[in-house]
């Protein structure tokens, strides 16, 4: 036989030629149970596939809107309402979350009292306590505001919360730069990514990340477990003690915070210059009796209110533990609002991202509460009208046109103390006109807008669903949640040709 000829696969399996009667039954006897281990586990891919075909597809919802519309909220009260386990794992870990909006209240406040105090020394007589540039349409006939010696030592006293923050910040990742002005001239730039900003400034402090605050919580807790896995006490030691001192330093400052967010001074000071810090996300000045001692846990209200921003888009996994879509998994997407994020909206409007099947739901969250208020990104910009640009331009995206549309109207707590105060629509939205103005009828004019934006944009006929909702309300907002919740469900029921 010719040596090309002999395959050498055939020689690598081939029994040795002296082997002895009982080494033969002890390699066929161990072929045959390797056979059989490979033919079980074939068996369990198979199995495997048949369930995984068998298996529900997770629903998969959309949060879009403005920047601050409440998206992220939405995210934590779906948890808190269905995932309640998850949550509660997770609650303590919001703890440095909420110092760090605590100490970044008092800092902003601080940042301005320090420029008011400097203008104020100046010999100017037409000085009315207020640098502030959105302030140029304040009454001058105001007096000075007289800054007293409390003031500066408060400023002193204050001072370390300066490097608490600081910590924090680190503790969670590098600061992420935001753009806070930006070339982007439309409301929907989806498409394409638009123009760099030539202007981009360090805003609040940031989470960029696929799983948001997720990643950013399991890199404590990774920390933690690295230092115990090396048994490396002095690590674990340290950072314990970094947390005591942080939690020391705050609750030490607490009498000088109370005093100056109660002053009526810098009460004033923030009203001229137009400032409602109470009315901004992750806003904590008004339970610093509560917060600001050594021994505070989280409350499930506080982490809703929370504030750690998210940039780019972010997916959040919760297996639902009751309701009627119970065991099923439910993904939620959760995107940057400004105008100069909203081109990665994109790649999510394509069904094929998804499912071609069962397209996901859009959740849309706006806040009525903006009617008078301008873009942070974009100072010439209405919010109340940008939101009508963004919500015509979902509405008649053609790779929508299959997909379920959810409206929140969000924050409509914040519009009825602003009407409260005397605040008029009209001033700011012309074709209000005379219309009474208060909460009810404000809703009314502002849902019917948005349903006829609805009707005449959308390529197909569609029902309109709409929520009025104040999400850090988490009792009605559960409530809601369950409507929405139902109505995903029969949406997915009626495309799946089982209704």
């Amino acid at each position: 036989m010719n040596a090309t000829d002999v395959d050498p696969l055939s020689l690598a399996i081939a029994p040795p030629p002296d082997e002895t009667p009982a080494e033969r039954a002890a390699r066929e006897f161990a072929e045959a149970e390797a056979l059989r281990i490979s033919n079980e586990i074939d068996e369990q891919i198979r199995k495997e596939r048949e369930n995984e075909k068998k298996k529900k597809r997770p629903v998969k919802l959309l949060l879009l809107g403005q920047s601050e519309s409440g998206k992220t909220a939405t995210l934590k009260n779906f948890q808190l309402t269905y995932a309640k386990r998850e949550w509660i794992a997770e609650r303590n870990n919001w703890r440095a979350v909420i110092f760090l909006n605590l100490v970044r209240n008092v800092n902003y406040i601080l940042d301005i009292l320090n420029r008011e105090m400097a203008a104020a020394s100046l010999p100017s007589p037409e000085y009315i306590g207020s640098s502030d540039e959105s302030s140029d349409d304040i009454n001058s006939s105001k007096p000075r505001l007289k800054f007293k010696e409390k003031h500066r030592l408060l400023k002193l006293r204050l001072g370390p919360l300066r490097r608490i923050q600081t910590d924090l910040e680190r503790r969670f990742g590098a600061t992420a730069i935001e753009p806070q002005s930006t070339t982007v001239t439309t409301a929907a730039p989806f498409g394409s990514e638009g123009p760099e900003s030539s202007r981009r400034t360090l805003n609040e402090f940031s989470i960029n990340s696929r799983n948001g605050w997720k990643s950013a919580f399991e890199k404590l807790r990774a920390m933690r477990a690295a230092a115990r896995a090396e048994g490396n006490d002095n690590a674990l030691r340290k950072l314990q003690e970094t947390d005591d001192e942080i939690a020391d330093v705050i609750a030490g400052c607490r009498d000088d915070m109370n005093a100056i967010w109660e002053d009526s001074t810098v009460r004033e000071m923030l009203s001229r210059g137009k400032t409602r810090i109470e009315d901004s996300a992750g806003f904590f000045l008004n339970d610093v009796e509560r917060i600001a001692v050594s021994n505070y846990e989280p409350t499930d209200d506080d982490v809703i209110r929370a504030r750690l921003r998210t940039l780019g888009v972010q997916e959040y996994k919760f297996i639902f533990e009751h309701g009627r879509t119970a065991g099923q998994e439910w993904r939620l997407y959760d995107v940057g609002g400004a105008r100069s994020s909203r081109a990665a909206w994109w790649p999510y409007f394509d069904d094929g991202t998804f499912n071609p099947t069962i397209p996901p739901v859009y959740a849309l969250n706006y806040f009525l509460s903006c009617f008078d208020e301008k873009l942070a990104e974009d100072r010439r910009v209405n919010r109340l009208e940008d939101s009508f640009l963004l919500w015509r331009s979902v509405c008649d995206c053609k790779l929508l046109s299959r997909t379920q549309l959810i409206l929140f109207l969000n924050k409509c707590d914040l519009l009825q103390a602003k009407l409260q105060r005397g605040v008029r629509i009209r001033d700011s939205v012309p074709s209000f006109g005379d219309r009474r103005n208060d909460i009810s009828t404000a809703t009314r004019y502002f849902q019917q807008h948005f349903k006829e934006i609805l009707r005449q944009s959308s390529p197909v006929q569609r029902p309109f669903f709409v929520h009025l909702t104040s999400v850090i309300d988490t009792r009605s907002t559960a409530v809601t949640l369950g409507a929405v919740e139902e109505s995903i469900l029969r949406d997915h029921l009626r495309r799946a040709d089982l209704m």
